[in-house]
């Protein structure tokens, strides 16, 4: 039985019932909660070089899979420099009590724990043959208001994610929306304030999925995108070689190989685009109908962040965009 068959189950079964603790004794309700974390003022400030970030596109309609060619999935360069990555990590770790955050001298594993996939309702299951890495959640509208006026700063993107309606946005929206006359305008913070940092370790990977809808808990406000922040480089991504089988020499000496965010077929026959980890590169793709993973790490650790770009109906009255995922992803 499939990952998705065990989630799509279970999340049927919480709905008819408040004891799916003891029908699925691996599944657990959860609750996150940050500590307060000190932010420098200038800290993910404007970028002063106009010509970054760079833009490229995913030209699906040329790649290995052209039925995605009505799909957007787009990737910016240099939207954070390699020693902002360092610092958003140690951020991060700080949200979870790590480096002296906490009433605790010191904390396990700086705060990083096992990434549990969301089976609905607030209750989650450790399915370490589907997911495997450690998480942080930091919730932190700062933060995510920032990287989302950065990203704004790539040619393009305020024009094409601020507001969406119509055949273009059909991939995206669905086709009941356009058919309605739909109108989403990109919330005021643009991104969810839900951080989820992640690290992978040798061995560690994340199988295909589609990331799930997050809505608001008031209904205002829901997402159509996720967005990927990488936080340090690949072998890969720079050109390093692999390692020298006759020497035993590594070129990239130890640091992150594999690791990527291939988009598959449907039909898992092979095909694929492949995005490598490369320090503050930004990858955005829409939820609906994209099957992607988050590929085997085969050396080094690989540090990344994940969230939302959220939108409300355009003309609503409501603001914000809290709560807690009802969607896995």
């Amino acid at each position: 039985m499939s990952a998705n068959t065990i989630l799509s189950k279970m999340r049927n079964q919480v709905k008819s019932s408040k004891s799916l603790e003891s029908r699925f004794p691996d599944t657990v309700r959860t609750n996150y909660t940050s500590l307060p974390v000190s932010i420098p003022p200038d800290f993910l400030g404007p970028l002063a070089d106009t010509s970054k970030p760079t833009v490229s596109r995913i030209d699906f309609a040329n790649s290995p899979l052209p039925e995605y060619k009505s799909f957007y999935a787009v990737v910016l360069d240099n939207v954070l420099s390699a020693q902002e990555c360092q610092e958003l990590i140690h951020m991060a770790e700080q949200s979870a009590g790590a480096h002296g955050n906490g009433p605790e001298k010191s904390v396990e594993n700086n705060g990083w724990r096992p990434a549990m996939v969301n089976a609905g309702y607030n209750f989650e299951v450790l399915s370490l043959e589907y997911r495997n890495s450690d998480r942080i959640i930091w919730d932190n509208q700062e933060i995510a208001h920032r990287l989302w006026l950065r990203v704004l700063q790539g040619e393009g993107m305020k024009e094409y994610f601020e507001e969406m309606e119509g055949e273009e946005y059909a991939p995206v929206i669905g086709p009941r929306s356009v058919k309605l006359g739909e109108r989403w305008a990109v919330a005021e913070k643009g991104l969810n304030e839900r951080l989820r940092f992640l690290k992978y370790g040798e061995g560690q990977f994340f199988r295909e999925h589609c990331d799930g809808t997050y809505e608001t808990p008031d209904g205002a406000f829901r997402s159509f995108f996720t967005l990927h922040l990488y936080l340090n480089d690949s072998a890969q991504a720079l050109g390093i070689p692999d390692s020298d089988t006759e020497g035993g020499k590594d070129p990239a000496n130890g640091m992150l190989r594999g690791g990527s965010t291939p988009f598959f077929s449907q039909r898992m026959e092979g095909r694929r685009v492949d995005i490598d980890p490369k320090a503050g590169r930004v990858l955005i793709f829409q939820h609906k109908g994209l099957l992607h993973s988050g590929d085997l790490v085969t050396a080094g650790i690989k540090y990344t962040m994940r969230t939302d770009l959220m939108y409300g109906m355009a003309g609503s009255s409501a603001d914000g965009a809290d709560g807690v995922d009802i969607e896995f992803g």
